[in-house]
């Protein structure tokens, strides 16, 4: 069966500041959504990380598609309604365009999407962040795909040996998407050479070079190509299958354990580590931290299981703490050097 994964994100106004969004904004967000289950969409699932809130939607309409773009940007103009009676911080923030012009792409809101045939067991996760940028991906999924020292299946499985090919975005480039695809290993100088400068390439997909199959999709909008001005950080979300011919969940733990210093902050100002949290968790008030959270799903005949919260087991309690313990550490640095991103980026 094909199906097509949607996960588009937005912050459309949260509680006394950059936190969360309300009760009420994310409960009209989810009944609008829910509206459709069962005609447009197969199923759905609403969650936020920080201020944002994500929309997970399953359907058969290909990627791109006109009516589950409009369904989600009805659901943001009426949860952003909510957020301006409730008088809440930034209400409607990040949809940048006053008309809905046939997609979401261009108009603010965070898009990664992926159509493909469902195996007969089809795991996959939903990464989401906050308060960071496109680029802060890059690094963990370099290694998860990339890296036997990270992900030890490139070299047990004859699945994942061949290795996988790279779709790189240049977001400098704002009149029209450039790509360039690389392949892992053969290329893998030339795809460290890109990724290791996460202000201006960030990975847009990825696929198996054996299978022909897409194994991640990573969101690319940049806010202030579209609004023209700084307004806000960008919070990418990503789409990534696991297990057999990929690798498998558990190996994207220790990737994202490392917490790499990204741009973030509370103005998206400074180099911050991206610290693992779990789903539902308000923005931290430790100068806005970026974060990231990781749903786990399986899905039949488009269906969604009930969701895993890979960030909710104990053990990354240790993690956090080593990820406030850098984040204090370059803060202690304020606006000097390699503490606060370069002029262009603020």
């Amino acid at each position: 069966m094909k199906v097509t994964l949607s996960v588009l994100k937005a912050d459309i106004g949260s509680v006394g500041g950059h936190t969360l969004p309300s009760r009420k904004v994310l409960a009209k967000v989810e009944e609008v959504v829910r509206e459709e289950v069962g005609r447009l969409l197969l199923d759905a699932y609403v969650f936020h990380i920080g201020d944002d809130i994500v929309l997970l939607l399953s359907h058969t309409r290909g990627v791109r598609n006109q009516e589950v773009h409009a369904l989600a940007w009805k659901a943001f103009r009426e949860g952003t309604e909510v957020a301006k009676a409730e008088g809440l911080y930034g209400a409607g923030q990040d949809l940048l365009k006053d008309a809905f012009t046939g997609n979401l792409h261009g108009l603010g809101p965070q898009v990664a999407e992926m159509e493909f045939t469902e195996r007969p067991a089809e795991p996959f996760m939903v990464l989401a962040a906050d308060k960071t940028e496109p680029g802060a991906f890059n690094l963990p999924l370099y290694l998860a795909f990339a890296d036997p020292m990270y992900s030890s299946g490139l070299l047990l499985s004859p699945e994942l040996r061949p290795g996988f090919r790279f779709r790189i975005m240049d977001l400098a480039q704002t009149e029209r998407d450039s790509y360039i695809e690389l392949d892992a290993p053969e290329r893998l100088y030339d795809i460290a050479t890109l990724l290791r400068d996460s202000h201006r390439f960030a990975i847009e997909s990825i696929w198996s070079r054996k299978h022909g199959e897409q194994a991640a999709v990573v969101s690319t909008t940049r806010l202030r190509n579209i609004a023209g001005r700084y307004v806000g950080k960008d919070d990418p979300v990503a789409i990534v299958r696991t297990q057999k011919i990929f690798p498998a969940t558990e190996e994207f733990g220790p990737v994202f354990a490392l917490a790499p210093y990204v741009a973030g902050d509370t103005r998206g100002s400074h180099h911050m580590p991206l610290m693992p949290v779990r789903a539902n968790t308000p923005a931290s008030t430790f100068f806005c931290v970026p974060m990231v959270c990781g749903l786990a799903f399986s899905l039949r005949e488009g269906r969604l299981s009930e969701p895993v919260d890979l960030f909710a087991d104990p053990v990354w309690e240790a993690v956090r703490a080593k990820v406030v313990e850098k984040a204090q550490e370059m803060r202690r640095q304020g606006f000097f050097g390699p503490a606060m991103l370069p002029m262009e980026e603020l």
